[in-house]
């Protein structure tokens, strides 16, 4: 190959016109000789393959966005082609997206966040000076005033100070330490972080993690990369959704065979099942939890039920007395996704770790450290959500009517979706007290359980593909979620506004009753 290039090169001097193109030709013609001599490679395996790819990382599922909703954007893309379909859209109620479905972003959020991305907007008189105020704070802690530095890996200091006062609001002068505050990209983050931590052994001694059934796929999609051992315990859809400590005991004594439990994750609200842990029930689970020596995993959200009413672990922990508010470690997590802010976009949470043994904090930064920093971005919309507008600032009134309105409206699109469900023959809904999701059963008959398998489908993944064939709505089949055997479900967002919303609930119903018909 090296001649063959020196004799192209030989032709390249300086030439007459037309020696230079008989040198050229020339020398390209012996070039070509040379390379013919030389066999013909064929083309060599790829390195990276499915058989030679991280077992762990194949193993991983997460039905959120999952086949269905490759599906999904399939349809679109037929439907902006000018395919008929029965319907002219594809409603996307599978992910809690609040903006993506139509609520609007709180006003005060995106005044502080404009000012914070381009400075100049601090002299504009549009602002309020509250706003200003905030995005000032928030800038002076940012290398060069600007969002576009990095921060500190466990996050800018003056919002985990924020976050820290929000969480003694919340529980009612309970102490946050800032410096047990992390902040995270979103609660996902947080999650995965403090399980890679948690996770080791080998064998029977392998890490066990407790999760709830049905659950959030974000569990089971770390617990499969981290190749820990996934202990399920099953909420109680008969009693609404209810956890019950008997059913721990059964699960940590069953797992303790062929793993070690170490960690206990709690989903309140639930997702996807939106029901509310009761007080006396998080004390339960804290008692648990200290007498079997698991590390608590609190991962919470927002409750709009007026017959509920939320209980942190972390004020539940102090409040059960030092032998456990000084030994039970506990992380718990939020983020801009959750309550009424719905900034999903923006990647922005918390998560707050107590009795964290001092080494281990040290082992924790350092992992953090890894990937630099959450976006700053995301920083400051999560110093918002916890440090918002209080009565007689500028813009207290606006914020509190755009809050009420959106967990209203969350509150009333709750009971629409558990009546009208609970209307159709062969749909039953619990009640939905928190987060943003209904997961109601649906009965399946035999004969479509016999075309799903056919098909090589579950049969709620069956029943969810036909339904966004027929329909365009498309929702996350409950296998996704995990589920009692020989029950199905299915889990839809409630965001979409009112009437939308009374559309998706009308078609499903129409739907399952077709579907009925059709394979009785």
């Amino acid at each position: 190959m090296q001649r063959a290039a020196a004799l192209v090169r030989r032709g390249c001097g300086p030439r007459t016109p037309s020696s230079w193109g008989r040198s050229q030709s020339s020398a390209a013609a012996e070039a070509s000789a040379v390379l013919k001599v030389r066999p013909e490679r064929s083309r060599r395996e790829r390195i990276l393959t499915l058989e030679s790819m991280n077992p762990q990382v194949k193993a991983v599922e997460y039905a959120v966005r999952g086949p269905i909703v490759l599906k999904a954007g399939e349809i679109e893309l037929e439907l902006q082609r000018g395919i008929k379909k029965p319907f002219t859209e594809v409603i996307r109620a599978n992910i809690g997206d609040a903006q993506a479905m139509g609520q609007q972003p709180i006003t005060f959020l995106r005044q502080v966040m404009a000012l914070c991305t381009y400075p100049n907007l601090l002299d504009s008189p549009s602002f309020p000076e509250d706003a200003k105020k905030r995005a000032r704070r928030i800038l002076q802690a940012c290398g060069g005033n600007s969002l576009g530095s990095y921060s500190a890996s466990q996050g800018v200091n003056c919002i985990r100070e924020d976050v820290a006062a929000y969480i003694t609001r919340r529980d009612g002068g309970v102490p946050a330490d800032p410096d047990n505050i992390y902040l995270t990209t979103g609660a996902s983050d947080g999650i995965s972080t403090i399980l890679k931590i948690l996770v080791s052994g080998g064998g029977k001694s392998r890490t066990g993690v407790m999760i709830p059934i049905p659950q959030y796929p974000l569990y089971s999609a770390v617990i499969s990369e981290l190749d820990a051992i996934q202990v399920n315990y099953y909420l109680d859809e008969e009693n609404c959704w209810a956890l019950n400590v008997n059913e721990l005991r059964r699960a940590v004594q069953e797992a303790k065979d062929h793993c070690d439990p170490k960690v206990l994750c709690i989903i309140n609200p639930g997702n996807p099942t939106g029901q509310v842990q009761s007080r006396k029930c998080i004390e339960d689970v804290i008692h648990f939890a200290w007498e079997e020596k698991l590390f608590l995993l609190a991962d919470e959200d927002n409750v709009y039920s007026p017959d509920c009413r939320f209980h942190s672990f972390k004020k539940v922990l102090y409040e059960m007395g030092p032998e456990y508010s000084s030994n039970v470690e506990l992380a718990s997590f939020h983020s801009t996704s959750k309550g009424y802010m719905g900034e999903c976009g923006y990647r922005g949470g918390y998560m707050e770790v107590i009795n964290l043994h001092p080494e281990i904090k040290g082992q924790l930064v350092k992992l953090l450290s890894v990937r630099l920093c959450p976006p700053v971005s995301g920083q400051a919309a999560m110093d918002i959500v916890v440090n918002p507008p209080v009565a007689g600032e500028e813009s207290f009134e606006q914020f509190s009517r755009e809050k009420e309105s959106v967990l209203g409206n969350l509150a009333k699109k709750a009971k629409l979706t558990e009546d009208l469900f609970n209307q159709v023959p062969g749909i039953h809904c619990n009640p939905l007290q928190g987060a943003m999701y209904a997961f109601p059963r649906i009965f399946i008959p035999a004969k479509a359980v016999e075309a799903a398998q056919a098909h090589q489908m579950a049969p709620d993944m069956f029943y969810c593909m036909k339904l966004l064939e027929e329909t365009g709505i498309c929702v996350v089949p409950g296998s996704g979620f995990g589920q009692r055997e020989g029950t199905y479900h299915f889990r839809m967002t409630i965001l979409p506004p009112v009437e939308k919303l009374k559309t998706v609930l009308q078609k499903v119903k129409d739907f399952h009753i077709n579907f009925l018909e059709k394979y009785a």
